[in-house]
């Protein structure tokens, strides 16, 4: 039985918050090839909700797994880890 602090959370960027509630998170991870032992970037898209539409395009955020919220959902926004530097 999953107890309720056994949660996957990932940390990535936020590329799109044109949903409304509603974001897309990159999540980047280091992989080693199995034969040839080189280290090399995969990364997967997650949508996420997003409950008071805080979070926009650049920031970091930390996202949680969370029951199915619609088709694709299955993420929620814990917290933002850093805001995007505006320029």
């Amino acid at each position: 039985m999953m107890t309720r602090g056994s949660r996957k959370n990932k940390v990535g960027l936020v590329l799109s918050n044109k949903m409304d509630k509603g974001i897309v998170v990159s999540v980047e991870r280091v992989v080693r090839h199995a034969l040839y032992g080189k280290f090399f970037k995969k990364t997967s898209k997650f949508m996420a909700h997003d409950e008071n539409n805080d979070c926009h395009t650049g920031d970091q955020v930390r996202i949680i797994e969370h029951r199915p919220l619609s088709k694709r959902k299955r993420w929620k926004v814990q917290e933002t880890v850093a805001k995007a530097t505006g320029v």
